[in-house]
């Protein structure tokens, strides 16, 4: 069976009431369901893994490289400098798309650069919990491209 890892940072795991008039009001729950459908139609499964901890995210990286067919990554704030996260990326050989829920560029003057984005196969902003659902397709079309 093929799998996606569904990678999430620091704060996600509190979705749903987490500042909800930026990052709505569906909780990581809703996101592994909607995301688990979505790849469901080519029978994949998903790994959902959600740490506040760099160093957590970094190793679930590591574990999952050999046994994933990409994944679907929300590093949260750690975009901005988790170079560790980032290097664990650069090191997961399979496609991956960087989400986020809010739209950062039209937000804090500090969130308009991720380390990390420049390494990921396509990145989705500002679409809320439907973001998953797009870069979920976006995998699935990327494991299929020639």
């Amino acid at each position: 069976m093929s799998v996606v890892l569904l990678l999430n940072g620091p704060n996600l795991g509190i979705l749903g009431r987490r500042e909800p008039e930026i990052y709505g009001t569906d909780t990581l729950a809703d996101i592994e369901a909607a995301v688990a459908e979505e790849v469901g139609v080519r029978g994949w499964e998903v790994t959902s893994v959600q740490h506040d901890s760099e160093g957590q995210l970094v190793g679930a990286i590591h574990q999952h490289s050999e046994t994933t067919v990409g994944a679907i990554v929300n590093p949260g704030a750690l975009m901005i400098a988790g170079w560790s996260l980032r290097d664990a990326l650069a090191s997961y050989a399979p496609p991956w798309i960087e989400v986020h829920l809010s739209n950062v560029w039209a937000r804090e003057q500090f969130r308009h650069e991720s380390v990390i984005a420049p390494l990921a196969n396509g990145v989705v902003v500002g679409l809320g919990a439907f973001g998953y659902r797009l870069a979920a397709q976006a995998l699935m079309h990327l494991r299929s491209a020639p």
